[in-house]
């Protein structure tokens, strides 16, 4: 019996060249869609469940107060806290300390490398037990001068991954030994690093770290924790909250676990609380996978449902010579499932297609995991899924066919099957163009933040990291880097422009009401900084050329001066901030756009702490070609850095990279409408085929009787036109809701106007109109004679 079935629903398929096309094609994309959805979604969930025991492992947040009576949650956290997490907590089994990764000098023999590393206290590699290829984890990390490679590092280092025990010469200063050799840490790790050294190095070797130990203001590293099996997390959390405070009494800060199972999606928080992040996006792009398909399987359908007069006398037949329903039904389901699955086919070579455009789009690694059985199993379920979705409809409706009625020609659609197909092209098309306006809402969104004065000149504007080597050279880097020709301009600072690495808290200041002290972002700058950036100063003065004069002299943004709410003259009046240090302000500065370019500018201070700068930032002269440029600094930063390679950015690169979630938003929502709006059109042109088909007789008698081109083009149109203009009404108010909603989690932001609606849906109208223009013009030129002899 199931032979049959086969034979015949693969016969159907060949005798319907043109159905079976626009079906497969159309279940073939939506297909791929969910595909590659779903593999997206597989790959960010995924994320840190690698780790063995991961279940046990929490990040040690802080909530802090904020300048508007709030609370800001935030990731740094002093040594002194770790220490009393380890003494004092009960069910905690292993606390480790670490730096923020940054970029560091390797050198072995005449290899060079500049790239990112932890520094890590010795519980690290047993809480996060990445694979160890060389070494024992638990002693790894013991000397303070040893390093643990990534396999990469190793090989790229020494050309193999046998280096137990060889020399790393670090930053150019110190020798470590290597004592471990990790497998490269996958994409799919909240963690990422290229080496490891022991936290101890950096407290041995960074006098600053030797003040933090005993400093609970001094919040300069992150802290994670592993909790004994059986641990309730919820009391452990309860017994850390209020740590801070038993310790150092004026501090209100409390402390709180984040779960590493929810580091990659759910990273935001408001007041305190989780409030979502990436899980956002994740579940968008879920439910535009789940639309574009069930838009394919709208097509399958309505072109189903459209040829039942064509189908109608075969279900008599076969009803007549003693098919049961069921039979039918059967019989039906089967041809959706052998369809889908050519579509299967084809959606896995889409997808193998698009696989590389995607990574790009994503900066990922995604690939189809052939070799993995769990994948097929996936495969077999969108393939069954997606035949029942679409051939359900169609098997319960033509099986339902009378057969004294069809074999008498007495069998016609009616509303049961006309009704239905034109909700479900409303539907398809009202979901294609709220996608295109989500499309559009977001690139405006995009380009509105770009345009934002910036308050800073990104113009050839480069940035390097300093080393030690960089800071006892920097006067005479500064100048050759300037007689180059090249550079115009070369200052010091703790920060780039397009980031904030340090805040602290202003205590006091003229006017203060109130016992809210003013957070306020703190950065280190050398004199010529505000110059060079291309900042204004809007009062005041810049800093002396001895840091001597101006130690004790501050320079605050516009944003510092209204939060403060400080009068003018500005200058001259005094704040007090780092307990209590009292300091005059010099200068104020315009606003500038340092952090999110959707968000307001926050209160800043600068002060002249050039000694203490982390990034040497330059200008090319707007005369000189960049690779030129490059090509004659890159010496000089050889000779003065002779630990490093050379490596710099951009800062336009960097600032740009602020939008990537919402570039990355916008992208996938255009490809996705697109692919949306294909589909959906496909639909369009088979039913506009079988109703030229079904009205060819009434078409030759409007001929004979004088109708125009043109006058069976609109009786032809209209029904397809009216119900696209219908999902257009009903996208419109969705998407606005919906993508208001969007909007609020933006400061900086643009109100939606009504051109964008407009837009989308003439855009439609016009698509849909060139889609059906074809099959009915063809069906108002064919001679009529022709038309009623056939009949």
């Amino acid at each position: 019996m199931f032979r049959n079935y086969l034979k015949t629903a693969w016969r159907n398929v060949l005798n319907n060249k043109v159905y079976s096309t626009l079906n497969i094609l159309g279940l073939g994309t939506g297909m791929a869609v969910g595909l590659l959805i779903t593999l997206w979604v597989i790959n960010e969930y995924s994320y840190d469940r690698f780790l063995p025991g991961h279940e046990h492992l929490y990040q040690v947040m802080k909530n802090n107060p904020d300048n508007n009576g709030g609370v800001r949650t935030v990731s740094t956290v002093s040594l002194p806290l770790v220490d009393a997490l380890r003494k004092d907590i009960p069910g905690i089994k292993y606390v480790a300390v670490t730096d923020w990764p940054i970029n560091h000098g390797l050198i072995a023999g005449d290899k060079k490398l500049y790239i990112r590393g932890s520094g890590v206290s010795e519980d690290y590699l047993r809480m996060f037990r990445f694979t160890m290829l060389e070494g024992d984890a638990a002693k790894a990390l013991q000397d303070p001068y040893s390093i643990v490679l990534c396999a990469t590092t190793a090989k790229t280092l020494f050309g193999t991954t046998d280096a137990i025990n060889k020399i790393v010469r670090i930053d150019n200063q110190h020798d470590l030994k290597v004592t471990g050799i990790i497998q490269d840490v996958p994409a799919n790790s909240t963690l990422q690093f290229q080496y490891l050294i022991p936290f101890s190095y950096l407290v041995q070797t960074q006098p600053w770290m030797q003040d933090a130990r005993n400093d609970w203001g001094d919040n300069s590293s992150q802290a994670f924790v592993a909790l004994e099996p059986g641990v309730s997390f919820e009391k452990v959390s309860a017994q850390i909250k209020d740590i801070i405070h038993r310790y150092s009494p004026r501090r209100t800060e409390q402390v709180f676990l984040h779960p590493m199972d929810r580091w990659r999606l759910y990273s935001n928080f408001e007041n305190g609380k989780e409030s979502g992040g990436f899980i956002t996006y994740v579940r968008m792009f879920t439910l535009i996978g789940i639309l574009v398909l069930l838009i394919a399987c709208i097509n399958f359908i309505n072109l189903s449902t459209a040829r039942s007069e064509k189908r109608a006398r075969e279900v008599g037949v076969r009803k007549a010579i003693g098919s049961g329903r069921r039979d039918l039904v059967l019989q039906f389901l089967l041809e959706s499932l052998l369809l889908t699955s050519l579509a299967a086919v084809l959606s896995i070579g889409v997808l193998q297609l698009a696989l590389p455009v995607f990574n790009r789009v994503i900066d990922g690694e995604l690939s189809i995991p052939y070799h993995q059985l769990p994948a097929w199993g996936i495969l077999l379920l969108f393939i069954v899924v997606t035949a029942v979705l679409a051939g359900s409809r169609p098997a319960f409706y033509l099986s339902s066919f009378e057969p004294v009625k069809v074999l008498k020609g007495g069998h016609q659609a009616g509303r049961s099957a006309v009704l239905p197909r034109r909700v479900l092209v409303v539907a398809q098309f009202a979901a294609s163009v709220a996608l295109i306006i989500s499309t559009i809402i977001i690139y405006q969104q995009i380009q509105y933040a770009k345009k934002r004065p910036v308050g800073y000149n990104t113009s050839g504007l480069l940035y390097t990291y300093i080393s030690e080597d960089m800071k006892k050279n920097y006067r005479a880097l500064r100048e050759e880097l300037l007689q180059t020709g090249m550079v115009e301009s070369v200052v010091r600072a703790s920060n780039p422009v397009t980031s904030i690495w340090s805040r602290t808290v202003v205590e006091e200041w003229n006017g203060r009401q109130g016992n809210q002290p003013l957070v306020v972002s703190e950065i280190g700058i050398s004199p010529g900084y505000f110059s060079a950036m291309g900042m204004q100063l809007k009062e005041g003065r810049d800093f002396h050329e001895l840091q001597a004069a101006d130690s004790g002299y501050v320079i605050i943004n516009e944003a510092a001066v209204k939060r403060m709410g400080l009068t003018a003259p500005v200058t001259g009046q005094h704040i007090s901030w780092r307990g209590k240090v009292r300091v005059v302000i010099a200068g104020v500065v315009k606003d500038a756009v340092m952090e999110s370019p959707f968000k307001p500018v926050e209160p800043a201070v600068f002060t002249h702490q050039e000694d203490d700068a982390a990034t040497l930032l330059y200008r090319l002269s707007d005369k000189a070609d960049v690779h030129t440029a490059l090509a004659k600094i890159t010496p000089v930063f050889n000779k003065y850095n002779p630990g490093y390679a050379y490596d710099y950015t951009f800062t336009a690169d960097s600032y740009d990279k602020k939008f990537k979630l919402e570039v990355l938003s916008g992208k996938l929502a255009a490809v996705f409408a697109t692919l949306a709006v294909f589909i959906s059109c496909l639909g369009l042109f088979g039913l506009a085929a079988f109703m030229a088909a079904q009205r060819t007789r009434e078409i030759a008698i409007r001929k004979v009787m004088g109708a125009s081109i043109v006058q069976l083009w609109m009786l032809l149109s209209k029904d397809f036109v009216l119900l696209v203009f219908i999902g257009c009404c009903i996208a419109v108010p969705v998407a606005f809701y919906s993508l208001q909603y969007w909007l609020d989690k933006y400061a900086y932001r643009i109100d939606i106007g009504p051109g964008v609606f407009v837009i989308a849906a003439g855009g439609a109208l016009v698509i849909t109109i060139c889609t059906i223009s074809y099959q009915t013009v063809r069906a108002a030129l064919v001679n009529p004679v022709n038309s009623l002899k056939a009949e």
